[in-house]
C-alpha cells in the first residue's frame, strides 16, 4: 500500500477512534499493549474491535456509547482498530477463543475470559437501541461496577 493511502486511512479513522476514546476507551495500538493489558486484566473489560466498515461500525460505536449510560458498566474500556492497528487487533483476537474474527465486534471479558460477544452479523441491520440493550443486559449479568 502506498504511504498516501495509509495517511488517508489514518485521517478517515481519526474521528472513529475519537468516538470511543472520548467516551473513556483506551486504545491498544500494538501487540505489546494488548499483552500488557491482558496480563493484568481483572474485573470486567469491554473490548471494541473498531472498524471503518460501513453500517455495522456506524452502529457499533454509538450503541456502545449508549450502553455505558446505564447504572452498571464494565470496570475497563479498551479498543483495537481493525485495518489500522492490524497486529494489535490480531493479538486481541487471540484472546477471543472460540470466536471467529469479526470487524466490528464487541466483547465483554471477565478477567481474560469472553463472557459475551457480539459479532458484526449481530450488529449490521440491527437497531442501535437493541444493541445497547443487549450490552446492558450483559453488564447486568457480569459486571458489578456502578457508573
Amino acid at each position: 500500500m502506498s504511504m498516501a493511502y495509509e495517511e488517508y486511512m489514518k485521517q478517515v479513522a481519526k474521528p472513529m477512534r475519537e468516538e470511543l476514546t472520548s467516551a473513556g476507551f483506551s486504545e491498544l495500538l500494538t501487540p505489546e499493549d494488548v499483552d500488557a493489558y491482558m496480563e493484568k486484566a481483572e474485573g470486567t473489560t469491554l473490548v471494541v474491535v473498531n472498524s471503518v466498515c460501513g453500517c455495522a461500525a456506524g452502529l457499533a460505536r454509538p450503541a456502545v456509547n449508549e450502553s455505558l449510560k446505564g447504572d452498571v458498566i464494565p470496570d475497563h474500556l479498551v479498543t483495537v482498530f481493525a485495518g489500522q492497528d492490524r497486529e494489535a487487533t490480531a493479538a486481541m483476537r487471540d484472546y477471543f477463543k472460540g470466536y471467529e474474527p469479526s470487524s466490528p465486534s464487541i466483547a465483554l471479558l471477565s478477567g481474560k475470559d469472553v463472557v459475551h460477544f457480539i459479532p458484526r452479523e449481530d450488529i449490521e441491520d440491527e437497531d442501535l437501541e437493541n444493541i445497547a440493550r443487549a450490552l446492558k443486559a450483559a453488564y447486568n449479568s457480569h459486571c458489578k461496577n456502578q457508573a
